[in-house]
């Protein structure tokens, strides 16, 4: 039998202020300022691209989670694929998935995307200056996998074949991705 087609939208969490933000782009800043000031870069490049049916939100509000959730139904969008941000213990841009797990009127399957890279001045040109360096090990295997848990267990948690779905933005970045893997299952 061929197994039904799943679609998923990646959700980004950083449309909220955060401490690491104000420190290295400014005070208040979300990624509202780099859509606003996106360039077009060729003829026919609809840039910027202004939000449309929830304005300028903040993914702190819970409201603002619930209404994604409704559009992305309207869409037939299946799941929220959130990116999750893990430096060695250290968690960044996590309230907004924080508060989709606690909130039970926020009925939507969601699934995380370990953004596994050191944060970097890269977008802006500046590559080699790394705002949070990211180290991978057997033991950050171990506890992150361990902080993960708290989700995998959520009801809302995307399974597949009843086993819970974990993507990895960048597995090239793990020393060994088939150990980290084992460790993980």
């Amino acid at each position: 039998a061929q197994r039904p087609r799943l679609v998923s939208a990646f959700s980004l969490p950083q449309f909220h202020p955060t401490p690491e933000n104000d420190a290295w782009w400014g005070a208040g800043y979300t990624e509202w300022r780099a859509a606003v000031a996106a360039p077009s870069c060729f003829a026919g490049h609809l840039q910027p691209m202004l939000p449309a049916d929830l304005g300028y939100y903040d993914l702190r509000a819970t409201e603002v989670m619930g209404a994604q959730a409704a559009l992305a139904r309207r869409a037939g969008i299946d799941a929220f694929c959130v990116y999750h941000y893990w430096f060695d213990g250290r968690r960044i841009l996590q309230a907004p998935l924080d508060r989709l797990l606690t909130r039970p009127g926020i009925d939507f399957p969601f699934y995380l995307c370990w953004a596994n890279e050191s944060w970097s001045r890269r977008w802006d040109g500046r590559e080699d200056q790394k705002l949070v360096a990211q180290y991978h090990s057997p033991e950050d295997d171990i506890a992150f996998i361990s902080h993960l848990a708290q989700y995998l267990r959520s009801d809302k948690y995307l399974r597949i074949d009843g086993k819970p779905l974990v993507m990895v933005y960048r597995p090239d970045l793990l020393p060994d991705p088939k150990a980290t893997a084992a460790r993980w299952r």
